[in-house]
């Protein structure tokens, strides 16, 4: 049986993330489901008093089951549930210091998912080669809804967007002209915790075809405000675009739409969000030096490369093989990194006063 005190204090935490820092329904939505497995695991016990609850808090979470009975919870739901709790110790150690005041700072910050399952599953995400199958596949002229979701799969993958701001996205946000997407609260795109930016495509050309190509259905069709990835009507098997403003649950309806398209295309469903994994690594392979790497990480909206490269873009198994196996004690060819990029935007006049000034230096050294 839950504990009552527990119970209110953790009501308490989700109060202050939603009037204090100001989170988003859906991420209070998110808390309140990891935060009932922490009532759940402490039972009777106070909060207050953790570490001698058995048993302890990242061993009961590994052991909750999956979805599917036979398999336990996945790994990155593991770590959700256990940083929630986190976040919520940390809190009410700070806001309750003398009730929470035999409860150590190193326990708190010890709280991380079992080491067994460190890394212990696959990186997933959607591959240039796969979204290209989804988009380039010939599918009826006359089904429109189709087209419409293969647009969408270039998209997602071409921007990064998350599935909730893609959904709720205005014709008028994008700009094929110079490749940007304006994801602004006042244009109606929900943003994850309501941030704001103006993001921008990568430059593929197989991709950037097919989503011209929607754009200009829809552009030509609709009033600006529409949706972009907008519903289809069926009256007597013909298809149209619909003016009508979509329902609440788009998202949901947009992964429906994803397992459509992949059952025809013959590929194995990856959900909306996995595009979004698929435009970091693909950003991340690109990237020539560090400022390309903050730049996809910007473009994704993340506030710390830390997120972009720990969570969206780690490095794949094969990747690490090849480069060490690359790996010499012989100098390179030619210089890499920024110093090339730099000496190339110099005039010739900087340039030689640059060596100038480096031949001097040699000379009183």
């Amino acid at each position: 049986m839950v504990n009552r005190k527990n119970y209110l204090l953790v009501k308490q935490h989700l109060t202050y993330l939603d009037e204090v820092e100001q989170i988003t329904k859906d991420s209070l939505d998110k808390y309140r489901f990891c935060l009932n497995h922490l009532l759940r695991w402490a039972d009777e016990e106070l909060l207050s008093k953790p570490t001698s609850i058995r048993p302890a808090f990242p061993a009961y979470v590994s052991s909750l089951p999956g979805r599917r009975a036979e398999t336990n919870i996945s790994i990155t739901s593991q770590k959700k549930i256990i940083q929630a709790a986190k976040r919520f110790f940390d809190w009410a150690k700070k806001t309750f210091p003398r009730q929470f005041h035999t409860l150590p700072i190193v326990w708190i910050e010890a709280l991380r998912a079992p080491r067994n399952a460190q890394g212990a599953e696959d990186h997933k995400f959607v591959s240039l080669e796969e979204v290209i199958k989804l988009t380039t596949f010939q599918v009826e002229e006359d089904n429109l809804a189709l087209k419409r979701d293969q647009a969408a799969a270039a998209m997602l993958f071409l921007s990064g967007m998350r599935a909730g701001a893609f959904t709720t996205l205005p014709i008028e946000a994008v700009d094929l002209g110079d490749s940007s997407v304006k994801q602004w609260s006042e244009l109606g795109v929900q943003t994850k915790n309501g941030k704001r930016a103006i993001t921008y495509l990568l430059k593929i050309p197989e991709l950037m075809k097919v989503v011209e190509e929607w754009d200009s259905i829809v552009r030509n069709s609709l009033d600006s405000s529409a949706r972009w990835y907008t519903p289809i009507e069926n009256c007597w098997g013909e298809q149209s675009l619909s003016t009508k403003v979509p329902g609440k649950n788009r998202a949901q309806a947009l992964s429906k739409r994803l397992r459509i398209l992949y059952k025809t295309v013959g590929l194995e469903y990856q959900s909306p969000h996995k595009f979004r994994h698929g435009h970091a690594v693909y950003g991340r392979q690109c990237s020539k030096n560090m400022s390309d790497y903050k730049a996809v990480s910007t473009n994704l909206m993340h506030s710390d490369i830390k997120i972009t490269d720990q969570i969206y873009a780690p490095m794949l198994p094969e990747e690490v093989g090849c480069r060490i196996a690359g790996l010499t004690n012989e100098p390179p060819d030619q210089l890499e990194g920024e110093l090339p990029e730099y000496i190339n935007n110099l005039t010739d006049n900087q340039l030689a006063s640059l060596l100038m000034s480096t031949a001097a230096q040699r000379l009183l050294n």
